[in-house]
């Protein structure tokens, strides 16, 4: 008689953590919750608050010891250097697995998601922005840095946001054209007029972040020209961040598929007809895919996989039918 093996998969991000224990025919069994598990942000003693807390919610509900568990995968957020590996690996052995453990990158997790057959690019644009490849033996990786505007990545809802609001700064200081842009963020934020709005916003009265970013959507759906290019901009700086990343892996002569995660996609053609026009300019082999599952998905393959067990797509289907986020 053959026991079931069980996995746990974590997606631990800069907002969230989720965590899912699944067994080894795809089926997921348990699911658990968590916050912010980003090193940069909340420390290593952060990342381990919430890779427990997930975990233990996930087992409770699969009725799971942690040692019962064979393999683990995880995606996390600010994991990005070769230097930071033992300290995640550190942060994942205190939380009392008995099993066989990758760490990646959260980024790939949208690829193992995404991807039928498990690379690929995958190109990431939520909050912030971020691109990570691997070839088809995942021998050979390529990414961005995902440290935005510092080391010159604009593809995410904030870099969107800012440069935004530098055009509405254009207009009042007549660089550049008049947009709707500067009545829907004196709206936004409640200014008394363009120029109450201008003195908030330079001496920090008034903040807009990356949550302003469906506003200028629905500004380009209204016509703006300066939102609709706003927004190709950034469709385009997405598109050279994932020209970099075909550059590292030798991609440019190649189909491969190119996995689309992240919020900001949601927000309609403009964006992913910039970023298409861009890479397949470049790389025409590239096929884009829309992910329409949980990157967590991502990470409990790879905790299968560490174990041997090969991502069929009985297995994939199997995990989406039973997966259901809370």
């Amino acid at each position: 008689m053959t026991l079931t093996q069980y996995f746990l998969g974590e997606d631990v991000g800069s907002s969230k953590t989720h965590a899912i224990i699944g067994n080894d025919a795809g089926e997921v069994l348990g699911f658990g919750a968590a916050g912010a598990g980003n090193h940069e942000t909340v420390g290593y003693d952060g990342l381990k608050r919430s890779l427990s807390t997930a975990m233990k919610q996930a087992c409770t509900q699969a009725n799971v010891q942690p040692e019962q568990i064979s393999g683990a995968g995880f995606g996390i957020s600010g994991y990005d250097w070769p230097s930071e590996r033992e300290a995640t690996l550190q942060a994942i052995a205190s939380i009392g697995l008995n099993a066989r453990v990758e760490a990646v990158n959260d980024a790939v997790l949208g690829l193992l998601a995404g991807a039928p057959d498990g690379w690929g690019i995958t190109v990431v644009s939520g909050t912030g922005c971020n691109c990570w490849g691997w070839d088809r033996s995942r021998t050979k990786i390529g990414h961005m840095t995902g440290n935005g505007i510092s080391m010159g990545e604009y593809g995410g809802a904030y870099e969107l946001v800012a440069r935004a609001v530098q055009q509405v700064a254009y207009e009042w200081t007549k660089r550049g054209p008049a947009t709707q842009l500067s009545q829907a963020f004196i709206q936004f934020v409640g200014a008394q007029d363009f120029d109450d709005f201008m003195d908030g916003m330079n001496t920090e009265r008034y903040m807009i972040e990356a949550n302003a970013a469906p506003l200028v959507f629905e500004t380009a759906r209204k016509g703006d020209a300066v939102a609709i290019e706003t927004i190709r901009w950034t469709g385009n700086e997405l598109g050279e961040m994932v020209n970099g990343v075909v550059r590292q892996l030798g991609f440019e002569q190649i189909d491969f598929d190119l996995v689309m995660v992240g919020s900001t996609f949601r927000g309609g053609p403009l964006l992913i007809d910039a970023m298409r026009d861009r890479v397949h300019a470049y790389a025409p082999g590239a096929r884009l895919v829309n992910l329409e599952q949980p990157p967590v998905m991502g990470a409990l393959l790879l905790g299968m996989e560490q174990c041997g067990i090969e991502q069929t797509t009985a297995i994939r289907q199997r995990i989406i039918e039973t997966l259901r986020i809370k």
